[in-house]
């Protein structure tokens, strides 16, 4: 949907002028649609409090709204391990967790739901006992809680930093430091709200990221990377902030960007290891996923010294 702002509109913050402009729609779902990066002005997205010069075009997007009531879908699931109260899968990259604009069915929750029907209701009904998430191209274990006192334990242990998540990532450039810890605040991106960014203090959250090299090629680094807090896009945006976008992701990236000549699907990104007490045992409990075949063949193509510099 395509509208022109008048000129007497000069001044008119962005999410208050289409309010009036489209009054179908509710305040809330306009600034959903505006932080989704559903709406731009003169083809660049914006915050809602964007203050209009006038003789702006603006561009909606309105897509359809997941069904608020999620329909079981019976998808496969790689499971490693399951009991009464909680299930920890292996999700493979292109799934999204739960859903959202544009994506409506095949995600990991509806997989779930078809798989457990009793955790409808634990957490949220559009992502029923889901803990924490992945991103869509990223792949990885991730936990489930089954019910709602193992969801509030095992939310309360990613609040107070015990639950241990350590990724493996292939990224542009060679690391010179063998480890490091980036310690910076990450929140919306100024002028893209569907991306996030390093931000000044106080205008975004404290994010901590601390890696390590486990291997160096001629233009590629291979890091484990260990998160202290779980913002979105924490890893990508902190790799991207150090000069060392992660292989494959074209939203954090760098200017120049080496492509190899290989199969490759998703982001060189995996959730390798995971780590958390149990619920109601009190035991803590660890588990890997093997890097996928994807990953696997960067690595071999890297190894066998075609990388370029």
């Amino acid at each position: 949907m395509l509208l022109t702002v008048d000129r007497d509109a000069a001044g008119q913050r962005l999410d208050r002028w289409l309010a009036v402009r489209i009054p179908d729609l509710s305040r809330s779902r306009l600034q959903e649609l505006i932080d989704g990066g559903h709406v731009t002005v003169d083809g660049a997205a914006r915050r809602p409090a964007h203050r209009l010069r006038g003789g702006e075009t603006v561009d909606l997007d309105v897509p359809p709204r997941p069904p608020e009531v999620l329909i079981p879908e019976p998808i496969a699931l790689t499971i490693v391990y399951e009991d009464g109260d909680v299930l920890v899968v292996d999700k493979p990259a292109g799934m999204v967790v739960h859903p959202g604009a544009g994506h409506a069915r095949g995600t990991l929750a509806a997989a779930l739901l078809s798989h457990a029907p009793q955790i409808a209701g634990v957490g949220g009904p559009r992502r029923p006992g889901v803990v924490h998430r992945l991103d869509k191209e990223t792949s990885g274990l991730l936990v489930v809680a089954k019910t709602q006192a193992s969801y509030d334990s095992l939310t309360a242990q990613l609040a107070a930093r015990t639950v241990s998540r350590c990724y493996l990532a292939v990224v542009h450039g060679r690391v010179a430091r063998p480890h490091g810890v980036v310690d910076a605040p990450i929140g919306r991106h100024p002028h893209d709200r569907v991306r996030m960014a390093i931000r000044p203090e106080g205008r975004g959250k404290r994010a901590v990221t601390r890696y390590r090299v486990l291997e160096r090629f001629g233009g590629f680094t291979c890091l484990e990377a260990r998160l202290e807090t779980g913002r979105t896009h924490q890893i990508r945006v902190h790799c991207l902030s150090i000069g060392h976008a992660i292989y494959g992701d074209d939203v954090y990236r760098l200017r120049s960007t080496t492509r190899l000549p290989i199969a490759f699907t998703g982001i060189a990104l995996h959730a390798a290891a995971l780590a958390f007490v149990h619920p109601k045992t009190g035991i803590r409990l660890e588990f890997s996923s093997p890097l996928p075949a994807r990953i696997e063949r960067v690595l071999t193509y890297l190894r066998q010294g075609h990388a370029v510099c």
